[in-house]
């Protein structure tokens, strides 16, 4: 079970509001989203309701203000926990649309996409095992997204205006 705590000012001052599951609409609890301290769990935080916009991935620790969970502005209107997973971790990648074109397995994080699958996009995947982040840039940085297991036969799919991961890494399991 996770815990997050969800305030309306930076260090943790001002309205509050905690949460310990999905909530795909949190408008109706605060109206901005400063600070934020999560007790227990992972979490996806989304810029717009229904797991839309912008999303930032969140483990246990204080985040006095949205810059430092890299946040381009201070919405936050939905919130998904990432479940526990402590078995092995398995992912697909493509390079074309619905599984077509170069494929590589990954069962570990990739820091340059570049360097171990020799593009620069990535159209579709298939999450075989584990919960996994995509990210913009190398290294870990730029927008981010969350992807559970199943498959993304676009990169629209899993949120993305176009096809450009730099890097991706596993969902580690700190509750």
């Amino acid at each position: 079970m996770g815990k997050i705590i969800f305030y309306e000012d930076k260090n943790f001052q001002g309205r509050s509001y905690e949460c310990n599951s999905d909530s795909p609409e949190l408008s109706s609890y605060f109206n901005r989203c400063n600070s934020i301290r999560v007790e227990n769990g992972n979490w996806m935080l989304y810029e717009h309701p229904n797991y839309t916009g912008y999303q930032y991935y969140l483990k246990k620790g204080d985040y006095p203000d949205f810059q430092q969970w890299l946040g381009y502005n201070d919405s936050i209107q939905s919130v998904r926990v990432i479940p526990q997973h402590r078995g092995s971790f398995r992912i697909k990648i493509y390079e074309k649309e619905e599984f077509r074109g170069q494929m590589m397995e990954f069962t570990e994080d990739c820091p340059n996409v570049y360097e171990e699958f020799n593009r620069r996009e990535i159209h579709s995947c298939n999450v075989l095992e584990g919960h996994w982040i995509f990210y913009e840039e190398p290294n870990y940085r730029g927008r981010q997204y969350y992807l559970r297991p199943g498959e993304f036969r676009r990169y629209t799919n899993w949120g993305a205006a176009n096809s450009k991961v730099g890097s991706f890494r596993q969902v580690e399991a700190f509750y």
